[in-house]
């Protein structure tokens, strides 16, 4: 069958949206970072696990594998077992750790987007946040938390609103 003008025309246009479709979508995703570590959010490890109350109670991180993972913000997160990865993929916002796992400790410091690998953690509240070390975590846990979170909601904030005015 030959190709006429018109139908080389309409597989062009076609094309072309689906191209700009497809690439909306990777650049909406964009606009929120993950902090990713080895390749993985929280450094592969089990966000759902944080929450469980023998974790807490042991402060353990837990592994996730790559045989159980759910893509969310454009990541595949790992999980340990196809439950927790279940449990994620019907209610994200409920695991994911607050700031998408950047350190919380340096975003109210001011210091930006620093990757974490998910071993250094802690709940406040009922949030779950992230730090690159230890010692951000103590400074938190000695400190006024409640007034390091508002530092650092307003950080994040900012980072969301400057990734905004990039996209428009």
């Amino acid at each position: 069958m030959p190709v006429t003008p018109m139908l080389h025309l309409v597989v062009q246009r076609l094309f072309s949206i689906l191209l700009l479709s497809v690439s909306s979508l990777v650049f909406a995703n964009a606009v929120e970072p993950v902090s990713t570590r080895d390749g993985a959010p929280l450094g592969g490890k089990d966000a759902v696990a944080y929450h469980d109350r023998a974790n807490r109670d042991a402060h353990k991180a837990t592994d996730g594998r790559a045989a159980f993972t759910v893509q969310y913000l454009g990541h595949a997160w790992r999980f340990a077992s196809q439950a927790s990865a279940d449990k994620f993929a019907a209610s994200p916002q409920a695991y994911v750790p607050q700031y998408n796992g950047y350190c919380a400790n340096a975003l109210a410091s001011d210091e930006g987007l620093i990757t974490t690998n998910g071993t250094v953690w802690e709940f406040f509240g009922d949030k779950l946040y992230l730090f690159y070390a230890e010692r951000g975590r103590q400074r938190w846990l000695q400190g006024d938390w409640q007034a390091f979170s508002k530092e650092a909601d307003a950080a994040w904030k900012g980072i969301l609103q400057s990734r905004l005015k990039l996209r428009q």
